[in-house]
């Protein structure tokens, strides 16, 4: 078996809840995309990271079905995990900082897939929805409390891979801060938080706390 560390990222204030990544730090055991895509399959988690080089940050990402040029909370996990400053990915090169018990990255919000940003008008709605049919990838959000930028978030991939929900999701929370254009604080899924900020030149970072779970 390819060893490999997981995770969990965008953890909320007591430790619990996160997003499961599955991250290979030699990225080179396991050079195909065929093979990475089959053992990302594999493992289930709705990301898994390979690292093809730990000094310069270079990572490639998969979900159980398809490559991505970017995604959030794996460039999260990943920069927390190589403890570098910047991560190289196929979208474009991500800044990364440490900061207390946060780990930030910024990236820009045309690396992100498409995603169906749907506004409820309570949490309590998006609280109570059921799982929506395949096809669309849809991240549902409300109001907490809009002047303090508090929201209630859950994400469904839409994807028939086994990924019903994602508790965690970094690249829908950096779309939504940039139609907003402020700072936010996203309580998603379960009970995991995601802090956000939009930043100079069209940048927005993503920060999440980060553990290492096996």
């Amino acid at each position: 078996m390819t060893a490999y560390d997981v995770l969990r990222v965008s953890c909320g204030p007591r430790g619990g809840y996160g997003n499961e990544l599955g991250v290979v730090r030699e990225g080179s055991v396991m050079p195909g995309r065929d093979e990475r895509q089959e053992f990302a399959a594999k493992l289930g988690f709705s990301e898994t990271v390979f690292v093809d080089d730990p000094e310069r940050g270079v990572i490639d990402i998969y979900t159980p079905t398809s490559r991505l040029p970017f995604a959030g909370h794996p460039c999260v996990g990943t920069a927390w995990l190589l403890d570098v400053p910047e991560l190289v990915t196929p979208a474009g090169v991500v800044g990364a900082r440490q900061d207390g018990e946060f780990c930030w990255i910024e990236a820009r919000a045309e690396w992100v897939p498409p995603r169906t940003l749907r506004q409820y008008a309570t949490a309590a709605e998006v609280d109570g929805l059921t799982l929506p049919p395949k096809g669309e990838w849809i991240y549902a959000w409300a109001w907490l409390d809009e002047p303090a930028g508090r929201i209630r978030a859950r994400a469904f991939p839409g994807r028939d891979d086994g990924i019903d929900e994602d508790e965690a999701t970094g690249a829908a929370a950096l779309l939504l801060t940039d139609r907003l254009g402020r700072a936010l604080n996203i309580t998603q899924g379960m009970g995991s938080q995601i802090l956000t900020a939009p930043q100079p030149h069209g940048w927005t970072e993503v920060g999440g706390r980060v553990r290492l779970e096996r």
